[in-house]
């Protein structure tokens, strides 16, 4: 089975560029003040060996630039995001696909921060600033149900692709596996296929916790006849996250034992699972990327 290689993390790429890097803006900062270093990462991760490259939007949400600046601006920064990722394909000469990256709304793992009737109002910009540039949308690290489900009517009816991507409870041991609102993934993995999703995936989760959510995806989808639908995952290298994690308050630690290496060898279970888009979300970098477009299709 071929694997569809995904990019890594963006922000310690950047941060490693030396690009300007601070809380509460995170990535969205370089698109501001260094646009050119984004396009740099999304080069990098091409020549790394990833198939598709996420859009450098996650952060712009009014959680990270704030209300005024989200509402001036947040159209001009995801067209930008979606112009680097063009002009980074375009320079590498090879048939890369652009992942728009839809992100939460309203701050990565805090389900209960959601405020269901402003989906359209924070999501729309986003999408209309994407849309001219990117083959496939990415809703990515979701922690609740409701999130890919208010997004989607806000889509272009152009048959792009749409994949999903939740992020899971990784802070305790549960029954059985669940996004971080609790939520079961087996009830999640349902309604993705009521939604007509074309790849349901796991991210921003320790690895540790994606084999068993895989493994009930798969099960779920076998089930109902909907084994067309494609399997991914792309973990972070943070330690666990508790269910009151504060996105700003200052950059997570990295794992040490999480090498390209090791990295790898979580990716072959994932593989072996059945997953076909594989890649890497916060501090998985382009040396881990390289070693899985070297590996997991060899």
């Amino acid at each position: 089975m071929q694997i569809t290689i995904l990019d890594g993390g963006m922000s310690r790429e950047l941060m490693r560029l030396n690009a300007p890097f601070k809380q509460p803006e995170w990535s969205a900062l370089s698109l501001y003040e260094k646009p050119s270093a984004v396009q740099q990462v999304h080069e990098d991760y091409i020549a790394g060996g990833a198939d598709v490259i996420t859009t450098n939007s996650y952060a712009v949400v009014p959680f990270h630039i704030g209300e005024q600046r989200f509402h001036a601006d947040g159209k001009m920064l995801a067209d930008l995001a979606g112009r680097l990722a063009k002009s980074a394909v375009k320079n590498s000469n090879k048939s890369v696909k652009i992942a728009g990256s839809l992100p939460p709304m309203f701050g990565s793992y805090r389900a209960d921060l959601i405020e269901k009737d402003r989906f359209a109002e924070i999501a729309q910009p986003i999408i209309d600033g994407l849309s001219p540039h990117v083959d496939i949308w990415l809703c990515e690290t979701q922690s609740a149900i409701i999130e890919p489900v208010s997004v989607k009517p806000l889509l272009p009816k152009d048959n792009r692709p749409l994949w999903v991507s939740f992020t899971l409870t990784d802070d305790e041991p549960t029954p059985e596996p669940q996004l971080r609102s609790g939520e079961s993934v087996k009830s999640a993995v349902k309604k993705m296929i009521e939604l007509g999703v074309d790849a349901i995936l796991f991210n921003c989760c320790q690895p540790e916790v994606i084999e068993r959510a895989l493994d009930v995806t798969r099960q779920i989808l076998s089930e109902n006849h909907a084994v067309h639908i494609k399997t991914g995952a792309y973990a972070n290298a943070f330690a666990p996250q508790p269910k009151d994690a504060t996105a700003n308050d200052g950059l997570d630690e990295v794992r040490k034992d999480l090498d390209p290496q090791a990295y790898l060898r979580w990716a072959q279970k994932w593989k072996a699972q059945g997953a076909s888009i594989i890649g890497g979300c916060c501090g998985i970098g382009v040396e881990h990327i390289r070693v899985l477009a070297d590996k997991l299709n060899s």
